[in-house]
C-alpha cells in the first residue's frame, strides 16, 4: 500500500481474481475512483483504495493497461490526481505451437544432394515472440515405412527445412519405395523444458525417379558436314538455378564438347575417328558459391566410322622369290595393305585383284591371288627362268570406295640344291667375364653356298642348334659377305652356366629340292667359358608399392624386401631417404617397420631407397625403392575458414546473415560435409542462430536488433562426416560495429 502517485505493476496473464495494491488517502479525500482501460476486469474498492483483478488478464489479448486514479471528497470532486497507473501483463506460457497446415505434401528427387532442403514446414505460437515460450524447434518423431538403421530424412530444427539426409541420399528410390510419412513435431520453449508444448503433422513424400543420370552412350558420324555446335545430348539436376560444366580426365589439347546452361550437350567441332575414336569426359553442376551439387555423371561418346581412308599398301614395292621348279598352286607370298577406317568393319575391308602381269608370257595368268587374303599362288604352268627371270605384277587394292594399286616383283630363282659349308667345323673357345657387355661380338664364322647369288637358295642363315636352351646368344648374318656375328644376347651369369658347348647350324630360306638334306658340313663347334665376377645384390624387385593407413600402431610391419647375392654373400639392409624419421628397416631380413607416427597430411606419397650391400663388401650394393601411399583417416577436427571476422552494421536490422565456411586437413571427397550449430548455451542461443547453406557453408545471423557497438564472442560446434565422427568448439569472434556509406566497418 502507498499514497497515490502514477505506479507501474507487471502482473502475469491467467491466475483468476487477486488484490494488486492498495492506495492511501487524507483527508478532505474520503474514496478513489478508477477510469481508463479497465475492460471489466480491473476495479478499486472505493472506500479502501484496494485495486485488484476480478477476473484473469490475458497476454494475447491486451499486453498493457493504461488506468487513471484519483481521490475524491464527500461531493466528488477531485482532491489529488489523477494518476497514470500502467498494468503490463506477463506472459506466460499458455499457448501450444501450431503448424499452418494439417498435412504437408513434397516431392524428392532420387539421389538429392544429401542436407539440400526440398521442402519446409512452419508453425507459430500465439504467445510473446520475445520470449522462450514462442521459440520453436522442429524434429522428426516417426519415419513410416521405417526398416532402416539410420533416418533417411533430416530436419532442421530451426528453419523446418527438410532434405535427405547421407544415408536417404543413396538410397531413396522410388523402385524401392516411392511413398513415405514423416511425422513432424514442433515444440516451444526451444525444447529446453520438459512441460513445453509439442504440436504434430504428418508430411507425405513421394519420391521421384533421378532427374540427374547420364544419358546413354552417344554416337556421332565422323567428319560432320552439320554447321557446328551440333546437339548431341541433355542433362538435367534435379535442382533449379544450378551451373553445369564438363570436366575430363584426359587433358587433352582441347575438349571438342561443351555445354549450356539448360544442360544441352553440344559437339563444337567435326570429329575424326582416325585420330581418336571415343572420348570420356564428365557432366557437372555447381551451386552459385561454387561447390558440385550432384556427383559427376560420365559421359561417353563414340565416333561412328565412315569410309573415307584408302587402302595402302604395307609396303612399295613387295618382291618374292620363287624357285623356278615351284609346282601349281603353291603360295610364294602376301600382298599386304591395311585401311584406317575402322577394323573389323565394311569400311576397312580390303579385297585384291590381278590387274596386269608384265611379261605375259608364258601365259598371262601364271599368277593368282586370293580375294580376301592377299595371298599370292601359281597357277598349273611352271615357271622357267630362262623365259623370263622377273615378273612385274600390279595388284588392286580396294574398300569398295577408294581403290590403290600394290606393285609387286616376283624373282625367278634358281633351285636349291647346295647346302652351306662351313669353313671350319670347330672355331675352338673363349673365354669372357660374366659382366661383359650385352651385344658383344664373341666370334665371327663363315660358311659359303654355290647357288645362285643374292637369292634365297645361296643366302644363309645361321642358328645355335644345341647348347644354348635359354637363347643367351643371337647370330646375326650380313647379307652382302653371308658371314655370320655369334653376339650375347643376355646377361651371362657364372653361378647359373659356366660354360656353353655350342652347335652352330647353317641353313637357306629357300627350301631344298628333294633328294639334298644339310649335313655336317653344314654344322660347327663353339665353347664360351664364363669367369666369376664379384656381383653385387639382386632386388627381386626394384618397386614396392605400398598401401597403409596412416593410423597404423608403431612397429607395424609395412614390407619385406628381398634381395639375394649371386655369389651367395650374407646381405645388410639399410635405409636412405628416410626424412622423416618414420622408418626402420631389420639389416638381417629386410622387414621394414614404422618407428614413428605417419601423417597423410604431411606427406601422401611417401619414398624411400632400400640398400642391399655384402656384409664383407660394403662397395657392392644395389638399391630397391619402396613408395608408401597413405589412406586418410579422419583424425583432423574441424576448423573455421576465415580471413576477417564476420561483422554486423549498427543498428542491426532484420535479416542478415553473415557466410562462414569449416574445412578440415582430412582428405575430402566431392561433397566436404561438415554441420554447425550453436553451443548449449542460453545466452548464445538467445541472441544468435545459425542455417546450414551446404557443405562446407552456413549463415549466422542475429535473433534481434537490441546489440551493443562491440566484439561478441560465439561458441560453435562443428561435427564432420567422418567415421568415426570429429567435432571442434570454436569460439567465433562476431563484431557489432558502426559502419562507412561503403557498408564497411570502422
Amino acid at each position: 500500500s502507498g499514497p497515490l502517485k502514477d505506479m507501474n505493476f507487471s502482473i502475469p496473464e491467467g491466475g483468476g481474481m487477486r488484490f494488486v495494491y492498495q492506495f492511501t488517502s487524507e483527508p478532505p479525500a474520503v474514496s478513489f475512483r478508477l477510469t481508463g482501460e479497465t475492460d471489466g476486469i480491473i476495479g478499486i474498492v472505493p472506500k479502501t483504495g484496494v485495486l485488484y483483478l476480478n477476473g484473469s488478464l490475458d497476454w494475447e489479448e491486451k499486453t498493457m493497461h493504461r488506468l487513471q486514479v484519483e481521490s475524491v471528497d464527500e461531493k466528488g470532486d477531485t482532491v489529488k490526481g489523477p494518476y497514470a497507473v500502467t498494468i503490463y501483463v506477463e506472459d506466460i506460457n499458455d499457448n501450444p505451437p501450431e503448424f499452418d497446415q494439417p498435412k504437408y505434401t513434397g516431392v524428392v528427387r532420387q539421389n538429392s544432394r544429401p542436407g539440400k532442403p526440398f521442402m519446409y514446414v512452419h508453425a507459430t505460437d500465439r504467445d510473446d515472440p520475445t520470449t522462450p515460450h514462442a521459440q520453436l524447434i522442429y524434429s522428426i518423431l516417426h519415419h513410416f515405412p521405417n526398416p532402416y538403421s539410420e533416418m533417411l530424412f533430416q530436419i532442421d530444427s530451426q528453419t523446418g527445412a527438410i532434405s535427405p539426409s547421407r544415408t536417404g541420399s543413396s538410397y531413396l528410390d522410388p523402385l524401392k519405395q516411392d511413398t513415405f510419412t514423416l511425422v513432424v513435431t514442433v515444440k516451444d520453449m526451444a525444447g529446453m523444458t520438459t512441460n513445453a508444448f509439442t504440436s504434430s503433422a504428418d508430411v507425405i513424400i513421394t519420391v521421384k525417379e533421378s532427374l540427374w543420370k547420364a544419358p546413354p552412350t552417344i554416337h556421332v558420324q565422323e567428319n560432320s558436314t552439320q554447321v557446328h555446335p551440333v546437339n548431341i545430348s541433355k542433362v538435367q539436376s534435379n535442382e533449379q538455378g544450378v551451373i553445369y560444366g564438363l570436366f575430363e580426365k584426359e587433358k587433352l589439347s582441347r575438349l571438342p564438347f561443351s555445354i549450356d546452361q539448360d544442360g544441352i550437350i553440344y559437339v563444337t567441332e567435326p570429329l575424326d575417328r582416325e585420330e581418336k575414336d571415343t572420348y570420356t569426359f564428365f557432366a557437372i553442376t555447381k551451386d552459385s558459391t561454387g561447390d558440385l551439387v550432384d556427383k559427376p555423371l560420365q559421359i561417353q561418346v563414340i565416333v561412328e566410322d565412315i569410309n573415307d581412308n584408302p587402302p595402302v599398301c604395307q609396303q612399295a614395292l613387295t618382291v618374292i622369290e620363287v624357285q623356278e621348279n615351284e609346282s601349281g598352286g603353291s603360295s610364294i607370298g602376301t600382298v599386304l595393305a591395311t585401311d584406317m577406317d575402322e577394323k573389323d568393319t565394311l569400311n576397312s575391308r580390303v579385297q585384291f585383284k590381278i590387274e596386269s602381269q608384265v611379261p605375259e608370257v608364258p601365259a598371262s595368268n601364271l599368277f593368282f591371288i586370293q580375294q580376301d587374303t592377299g595371298v599370292l599362288q601359281l597357277t598349273g604352268t611352271s615357271l622357267n627362268k630362262m623365259i623370263a627371270s622377273n615378273y612385274s605384277l600390279k595388284v588392286l587394292a580396294t574398300d569398295g570406295t577408294f581403290q590403290t594399286i600394290c606393285d609387286v616383283e616376283v624373282h625367278v630363282i634358281d633351285i636349291n640344291d647346295q647346302i652351306p659349308i662351313f669353313e671350319k667345323s670347330d672355331y675352338g673357345n673363349v673365354t669372357v667375364a660374366e659382366d661383359i657387355t650385352v651385344g658383344t661380338v664373341l666370334l665371327e664364322i663363315q660358311a659359303t653356298d654355290g647357288d645362285e647369288p643374292a637369292t634365297g637358295s645361296s643366302h644363309i642363315d645361321y642358328q645355335v642348334k644345341e647348347g644354348d636352351p635359354n637363347n643367351t646368344f643371337i647370330i646375326e648374318t650380313d647379307p652382302e659377305t653371308n658371314r655370320g656375328f655369334l653376339k650375347i644376347n643376355k646377361a651371362l651369369d657364372f653361378e647359373t652356366a659356366p660354360v656353353y658347348n655350342l652347335v652352330i647350324n647353317a641353313t637357306n630360306p629357300e627350301p631344298l629340292v628333294p633328294n639334298v638334306q644339310y649335313n655336317s658340313s653344314s654344322l660347327t663347334l663353339f665353347k664360351v667359358f664364363i669367369t666369376n665376377v664379384d656381383e653385387p645384390p639382386v632386388f627381386h624387385k626394384t618397386l614396392y608399392n605400398v598401401e597403409i593407413s596412416e593410423d597404423v600402431p608403431l612397429d607395424t610391419l609395412v614390407v619385406t624386401v628381398e634381395a639375394y647375392d649371386p655369389e651367395g654373400d650374407t646381405i645388410r639392409y639399410s635405409l636412405e631417404g628416410d626424412m622423416r624419421k618414420w622408418l626402420k628397416v631389420d639389416s638381417a631380413t629386410g622387414r621394414i617397420y614404422t618407428i614413428s607416427n605417419l601423417d597423410r597430411e604431411q606427406q601422401e606419397k611417401y619414398t624411400v631407397e632400400v640398400v642391399a650391400s655384402e656384409l664383407n663388401n660394403a662397395a657392392q650394393k644395389s638399391k630397391a625403392t619402396v613408395v608408401l601411399y597413405l589412406r586418410d583417416v579422419n583424425d583432423n577436427p574441424p576448423r573455421l575458414v576465415m580471413d576477417s571476422p564476420p561483422f554486423f552494421c549498427h543498428p542491426v536490422a532484420g535479416g542478415e546473415k553473415a557466410l562462414i565456411q569449416a574445412t578440415d586437413d582430412d582428405k575430402q571427397g566431392f561433397y566436404p560435409m561438415f554441420t554447425f550449430s550453436l553451443v548449449d548455451d542460453m545466452d548464445t542461443k538467445n541472441n544468435w542462430q545459425i542455417s546450414k547453406v551446404n557443405g562446407s557453408y552456413a549463415h549466422i545471423s542475429p535473433k534481434h536488433s537490441n546489440f551493443e557497438v562491440k566484439a561478441y564472442n560465439v561458441p560453435l560446434i562443428i561435427k564432420d562426416s567422418g567415421n568415426p565422427p570429429l567435432e571442434s568448439i570454436v569460439n567465433l569472434e562476431v563484431n557489432v560495429c558502426k559502419c562507412s556509406s561503403e557498408n564497411s566497418c570502422f
